[in-house]
């Protein structure tokens, strides 16, 4: 698409107000579910739906709102300059795609929004994945009473009972999700294996690491099958994660989590009860989790045990369903008010 299209389509696109209100006047839906906008579909989805007079409910899955590269990561580090504020900071320093121009039309598509209310006054409902997440989207200028938590959910039976071995990472290969870090740490403790299901960009770090075995991004059934194989699952993270969806696989296969403490990571995993933490970017406290994690199966089997109970408690398809119904009649409710 040509870069001026692009940018018109990114502040507002003509096409989904003229489409949504075409598909609204067919199916009369009583909620509108919205989980991505950006960049095609544009801000003007809110106000179609307005017009219609039916709620929207958006599901927040990264920090879009508030920066522009959505992690609030900078040069390996958490960086909020642009929380709450104009993202100038972002834009000059070309935080989307390293291009100070698509900054640009973020940023403007960003504050052309705040300033006509969109977020404001034409979302039913925000969901936030955590307490956590939610805390920096009212900080950044949500309203309080749109934003409400429903967690992510996976539909999975009881574990197997096998004899576990070894550690596991699963995801992205990238910066954000701590891989230097990993590699560092196995590099410190040559008596550790791991199996490292995904790919990405940074694979070459983690490649040739002592006791790394290379899997290669994996099929959802597979990678359950690994989980249930493993002692732990390694989540290294150095940003604000909203909430991965292989947390809760892991809790469902009963497998614990040994997480960095950082952002959301701090509520979703409780020390000692169904995983361990370690400072985030520390590679020396990380491996030494790893080898008291290795050298204690006992200890992390009763761990897994309790993360399986947790995931029965708070992450089935039963309760999120319930979860999220009750967002949509609150939605609806108040739409007709």
């Amino acid at each position: 698409m040509p870069a001026l299209k692009l940018a018109g389509q990114t502040l507002w696109s003509s096409h989904t107000f003229s489409e949504l209100t075409s598909l609204v006047r067919k199916f009369q839906p009583d909620v509108i579910h919205a989980h991505n906008t950006f960049p095609l579909i544009s801000p003007s989805l809110y106000w179609a739906a307005s017009k219609a007079d039916v709620p929207v409910v958006q599901t927040l899955h990264n920090f879009r709102l508030m920066c522009l590269n959505a992690l609030f990561l900078r040069n390996g580090q958490v960086c909020e300059d642009c929380m709450g504020h104009v993202p100038w900071k972002g834009v000059a320093r070309g935080c989307y795609r390293n291009s100070r121009p698509a900054s640009a039309v973020l940023a403007g598509m960003l504050t052309l929004h705040r300033g006509l209310g969109t977020f404001q006054n034409k979302v039913a409902r925000f969901i936030a994945l955590n307490e956590f997440c939610r805390d920096k989207f009212i900080q950044g200028g949500l309203p309080p009473d749109l934003v409400t938590i429903k967690p992510n959910f996976v539909d999975s039976p009881p574990p197997m009972e096998v004899n576990r071995q070894g550690l596991l990472f699963v995801g992205r290969l990238s910066t954000e999700k701590g891989i230097n870090t990993l590699s560092s740490a196995m590099s410190m403790q040559r008596d550790i294996n791991i199996s490292v299901a995904g790919d990405g960009p940074e694979a070459s770090l983690i490649r040739d690491a002592p006791g790394v075995t290379m899997l290669g991004a994996l099929p959802s059934d597979m990678v359950r099958s690994v989980m249930e194989e493993s002692i732990a699952l390694i989540v290294p993270s150095i940003w604000y994660e909203n909430f991965p969806r292989t947390i809760v696989e892991a809790f469902a296969a009963g497998l614990p989590v040994i997480a960095s403490r950082i952002g959301a990571l701090a509520d979703i995993v409780s020390d000692k009860n169904t995983g361990l933490f370690f400072e985030p970017g520390n590679a020396q406290d990380l491996a030494d989790k790893m080898a008291w994690a290795q050298a204690h199966p006992a200890e992390m089997h009763e761990m897994g045990r309790n993360a399986r109970a947790h995931y029965e408690r708070s992450f089935t398809p039963e309760v999120n369903y319930q979860q999220l119904i009750n967002i949509y009649q609150a939605a609806i409710a108040e739409q007709q008010s």
